[in-house]
């Protein structure tokens, strides 16, 4: 059983630990605790941006981070953006993920977003072919540029 909830600041290790379990998340989420904390509190700060967390017997399990969007593209429907999708490795592939995304897709609902969009790395096919399962369609090409 995983409840989802919004997340707290002494959540936030538990987070970054989810982050780096996996091959890219190893190699880029290398800050001190400080700096993530401090974007634990800007996000905690702008409306419609909640980081979600799924705890299971008392222990950090999944976490998703949801952002409502307004905008005026497609007849202006409000949208919702699920970013930083994690499940710890030792429960993938049991049905957390199906009750992470079944979470973000109700609070991005009850937020009023007509349309649900994620992003996920190129490298990632066996989360490509989840979210497909799940109905997502992959009708977008995504560009990045650090700056």
């Amino acid at each position: 059983m995983i409840r989802f909830r919004a997340a707290a600041c002494e959540d936030v290790p538990h987070v970054v630990a989810l982050l780096r379990d996996d091959a890219l998340g190893r190699g880029r989420e290398d800050q001190p605790m400080e700096r993530y904390l401090a974007a634990f509190d800007a996000m905690s700060a702008e409306p419609g941006n909640q980081l979600i967390v799924g705890e299971a017997n008392g222990r950090i399990v999944a976490t998703y981070q949801l952002t409502l969007i307004s905008g005026l593209s497609l007849s202006a429907a409000r949208r919702a953006q699920i970013e930083a999708v994690r499940i710890a490795s030792d429960l993938r592939g049991q049905g957390a993920g199906r009750l992470l995304m079944a979470d973000a897709e109700s609070r991005a609902r009850a937020g009023g977003a007509r349309l649900v969009q994620l992003t996920s790395n190129a490298s990632r096919g066996e989360a490509h072919r989840f979210y497909e399962r799940l109905g997502y369609a992959p009708s977008h090409i995504g560009f990045k540029k650090s700056l």
